[in-house]
């Protein structure tokens, strides 16, 4: 299991991190997703097997957050 913590810019509300964490969460191997608004980090625990960091962060990316 892999754990990562991602620096994310333009996340500001409930909706942000529901879009976030729901996106994220549904993808295969993803087993946590945590969204820190007040440090713009999302926190990402999943199986490199079946999902890859890039995979994770287009996901995000798709979501119109900006993943640095």
């Amino acid at each position: 299991m892999e754990q990562v913590t991602l620096k994310v810019n333009g996340m500001s509300c409930g909706h942000c991190v529901k879009a976030v964490e729901g996106s994220v969460g549904e993808l295969a191997g993803v087993s946590t997703v945590k969204v820190d608004l007040a440090t713009g980090t999302v926190a990402v625990e999943y199986k490199s097997e079946n999902v890859s960091l890039e995979q994770i962060k287009e996901t995000i990316d798709e979501e119109g957050y900006e993943v640095e």
